[in-house]
């Protein structure tokens, strides 16, 4: 599998590229986005890791350039960065990011994180749950038949609940699996939760708040046709 890293820092750059290529990746190395730009254009990666503080166009302007890019937009991204404020990592994920891991790092981490990014994108499926229809290819969502537009995160928070229906998600969990932290981010994931009820209309009351533990997706009227 074939990995693109952004990174101006030779150092890290290469000790990001030799742990990848030692564990049996392709590597391709790229120090400012204009070089990795071009290289995108030619071969897509399987995944990209991504520094924050580059020279010119920063890390997270690259970032929403490739998830609001529907050629671009499934390729996992794995944020390395030394900002490591919640802020800066709320910011990352928010904008797509499957993953984020603060400088500096353990190189079994990296790998470990790139292995498990790397098993969830080559699962690709569709899911359906009382009316609600969502296609991970595809990156599409409907209810009743109706499209609806929703951010990176939000789809992937849904793509949580609805694929286990009626399994109670731990707000730790939720919070790990969607934004690869578990903590420090609990108001984050209530605004989501809120928004993503009301993109879904009638439809979003399916989405259960379990008192002091988490979410699910039910529908609790055994009645409801």
């Amino acid at each position: 599998m074939l990995i693109y890293i952004l990174e101006d820092d030779e150092n890290i750059r290469e000790i990001e590229s030799y742990t990848l290529r030692t564990s049996g990746y392709e590597t391709e190395e790229f120090e400012s986005s204009p070089s990795f730009c071009k290289a995108l254009a030619e071969k897509k990666p399987d995944l990209i890791i991504l520094d924050i503080m580059l020279p010119g166009e920063d890390g997270l302007t690259v970032l929403k350039a490739l998830k609001s890019n529907h050629a671009y937009a499934e390729i996992p991204v794995i944020i390395i960065s030394a900002k490591t404020t919640e802020l800066d990592r709320v910011k990352g994920l928010d904008l797509g990011a499957e993953d984020y891991l603060c400088k500096p790092f353990g190189v079994m981490e990296l790998v470990s994180r790139v292995k498990a990014r790397l098993r969830k994108a080559g699962k690709k499926e569709v899911f359906s749950y009382c009316g609600i229809e969502l296609s991970d290819s595809e990156r599409t969502v409907f209810a009743d038949g109706e499209r609806v537009e929703l951010t990176y995160k939000e789809f992937e928070l849904l793509k949580l609940l609805i694929g286990k229906p009626k399994t109670v998600f731990a707000r730790e969990a939720i919070l790990s699996t969607v934004w690869g932290y578990d903590d420090h981010l609990g108001r984050t994931l209530d605004m989501h939760i809120n928004t993503l009820r009301k993109k879904l209309g009638d439809k979003g009351r399916y989405i259960v708040t379990v008192r002091n533990v988490g979410y699910k997706l039910e529908k609790e009227d055994k009645n409801e046709a």
